[in-house]
């Protein structure tokens, strides 16, 4: 096992941490508790976030390689998805969670279908899963575990992982859709009816 293993795994930790919560949001029915997730979650986000720079920069600040550099090296796929959770996901749960504050009046309260499906939006739950897979990787190379697949593993890796990705994205967009559907206002009787026949 390879020392750097121990630098990356409270990284991925917290990323799945948030991920597991995230997909746990959309499911809360009572605003308060919305609330509380939404805290909690926005607090994981920032934490993973701040670990994620924190490894690139103590390997700028030491001279020679290090541990930090060679951590920093793991992150480089998950890059782009902790970008997205930083100028799209991190804004929407502050939405989120100020909106369920507004209704959270009793503990009792129901969360209304629309705060549920801003839960469900694939921007808040889909870029933080995504963050935690692209550190698989990395976590498996760390562990000297690479050592053990052989050489012609990198492509099917890759097609797996990809469809990983577009399955969850997938199944974030359906639960937001439903949501999201369910917080339409329903036609009156009247308009849902199909016209009478008119008698002079």
């Amino acid at each position: 096992m390879q020392s750097h293993l121990a630098l990356l795994l409270p990284v991925a930790a917290v990323w799945w941490a948030a991920g597991y919560l995230a997909d746990r949001l959309p499911r809360l029915t009572h605003a308060r508790g919305l609330r509380r997730h939404a805290g909690w979650l926005l607090a994981l986000t920032l934490a993973g976030l701040g670990l994620t720079v924190a490894l690139p920069v103590a390997g700028l600040a030491t001279a020679g390689a290090t541990l930090a550099d060679r951590a920093a090296s793991g992150l480089i796929l998950a890059t782009i998805p902790a970008l997205v959770v930083a100028f799209c996901t991190v804004r929407r749960l502050r939405r989120l969670r100020a909106g369920a504050g507004a209704l959270a009046v009793t503990p009792r309260t129901p969360a209304p279908h629309g705060l549920r499906a801003t839960a469900a939006h694939p921007l808040i739950g889909l870029p933080l899963q995504v963050t935690g897979l692209a550190l698989v990787p990395a976590l498996i190379a760390a562990s000297g575990a690479g050592q053990f697949l052989g050489p012609g593993v990198t492509g099917p890796a890759i097609t797996v992982g990809a469809l990983g990705v577009g399955a969850i994205g997938v199944r974030h967009a359906l639960r937001h859709s439903r949501l999201a559907e369910r917080a339409m206002p329903e036609r009156s009787a009247a308009s849902a009816r199909p016209a009478g026949v008119l008698h002079v």
